[in-house]
């Protein structure tokens, strides 16, 4: 049975979110406050994580960000009462790799996590013979999901490790948009196509710009691709 952190302070949306989630035979824990919610990362391993922004304690972000310093692979579903789009990049990069404005359908929040937990551990695992991708100076550990570039280990949520792995395996061809969200997220759940820009910026900033190269490429109209050199 997978387990579900639930950090929300509100009570009754707290209840209700249980509620649901347990009717499709999940394990939910809740914490109601930012710092309990910090020990409770600390000493046990969950297979999702929906954390809410406004938190007693400590917020959501500062949470996110600090739990990705020694976790950077369970995913974590950010609930905010905010619409707007840097609230979300704000998210984002704090180390989020979904988020959910309220209010929201019960049904689609399901649909979140299930795909969050699916993507983060995939049906089948790369033999030891083949578990390294290899494209320019970018080596990834496919077993670890490590990335390394001009051997420097690279820190990436698991939302941007499946967006470079995605655009890196097509070998210089076009991915595009619609195809990232299907392939990251899954075709039940609707994504903005802002948010894909957010994640190729993101990439940007940890994999191409320390480096000085520009391996992602944008085809406006088109798509992204991976070049390289």
């Amino acid at each position: 049975m997978k387990k579900i952190l639930l950090i929300e302070d509100d009570p009754t949306l707290s209840r209700n979110i249980k509620e649901a989630l347990t009717e499709e035979e999940l394990q939910i824990e809740t914490a109601f406050d930012g710092l309990i919610a910090e020990r409770m990362l600390k000493k046990d391993y969950f297979d999702c994580i929906i954390l809410d922004i406004n938190l007693p304690g400590k917020n959501g972000y500062e949470l996110c960000r600090n739990f990705r310093e020694h976790d950077t692979t369970t995913p974590v579903l950010m609930l905010t009462a905010f619409s707007e789009l840097e609230d979300k990049v704000e998210g984002f990069n704090c180390g989020a790799d979904d988020y959910l404005t309220k209010p929201f359908y019960m049904r689609e929040l399901l649909l979140r996590v299930n795909a969050l937990i699916r993507r983060n551990a995939p049906n089948h695992r790369p033999s030891v013979g083949n578990s390294m991708l290899v494209a320019d100076d970018i080596v990834i550990n496919l077993l670890t999901k490590e990335v390394r570039r001009q051997n420097i280990e690279i820190s990436l949520t698991p939302r941007e490790y499946q967006i470079l792995l995605k655009l890196i395996e097509c070998k210089g061809e076009l991915v595009s948009k619609k195809d990232l969200i299907n392939e990251v997220w899954g075709t039940m759940v609707d994504v903005n196509t802002n948010t894909i820009e957010v994640f190729i910026n993101f990439l940007r900033n940890k994999v191409d710009k320390p480096f000085g190269k520009q391996s992602i490429k944008t085809k406006p109209g088109f798509g992204y691709y991976f070049e390289e050199k």
